[in-house]
């Protein structure tokens, strides 16, 4: 899942971008409204975890921005539900929390906060967001903890690697809609696909994951759209 945190203060950033991606996910850093306002009009994004002051305008426009702006689609762009939100605020301030609420954020958090309580909110939108509140991600044959990380195929668990699961957890998002390949590397992979020559490394894991769910007992869910992507779906 692709995360874009919006922080000015240079060491909570940093300390927030490692704890996350050593969870597993993708994350985007802006430390000004500014470069925030340019990645979202660059990238598509999972969640946003957003400071309300910024030292160049107010994070509530950010959020104002998202629900209020469509983006052009491109010929890569994957239709998505809109990102979850959460506010982190220096204050416990009750009338920004009210807004941030109205304008149609998820949750909002109070510095300081432990990075656990971070990580396990951004968990609960991610749910509600794209998998309907379950604790349990259940497609066909294939059941997804994403609090262990684990994934079980009619109850038999399988070795993934963190790619492969990640993979796996993007299909799940976006079932029975048409994956381009650029669309898949830019969420698994983020920002350093800014600097890859092909997408030809994804074909090995996806063969990969593939053939695990497979080898599990799986039927294959996976359809190749030659010249086009990628469908997961249980129709034939």
């Amino acid at each position: 899942m692709k995360i874009l945190i919006v922080e000015d203060e240079p060491v909570l950033l940093m300390a927030m971008r490692q704890f996350l991606e050593e969870e597993g996910y993708v994350v985007t850093t802006a430390a000004s409204f500014t470069t925030a306002t340019q990645a979202l009009n660059d990238y598509d994004y999972d969640c946003l975890v957003i400071d309300i002051g910024l030292p160049d305008g107010n994070g509530l426009n950010l959020i104002r921005q998202v629900k209020n702006e469509e983006k052009p689609t491109s010929s890569t762009a994957v239709p998505t539900t809109q990102p979850g939100l959460i506010i982190i605020s220096a204050k416990d301030s009750l009338d920004d929390k009210l807004l941030g609420l109205e304008l149609g954020s998820d949750d909002y958090i109070t510095k300081p906060f432990h990075l656990p309580e971070l990580n396990a909110r951004i968990k609960s939108v991610l749910r509600r967001r794209f998998f309907g509140g379950n604790n349990l991600i259940r497609y066909g044959d294939i059941t997804v903890d994403p609090l262990s990380h684990r994934v079980m195929v009619r109850e038999q668990a399988l070795d993934l690697t963190e790619k492969e699961y990640h993979l796996l957890l993007f299909f799940l998002a976006n079932t029975n809609r048409l994956l381009t390949k650029a669309a898949i590397a830019e969420y698994v992979w983020g920002d350093y696909m800014d600097m890859a020559d092909s997408h030809d490394f994804l074909y090995t894991h996806i063969k990969n994951l593939r053939r695990k769910l497979l080898e599990g007992g799986a039927p294959d869910y996976l359809r190749t759209r030659y010249g086009a992507g990628y469908i997961f779906s249980t129709a034939a």
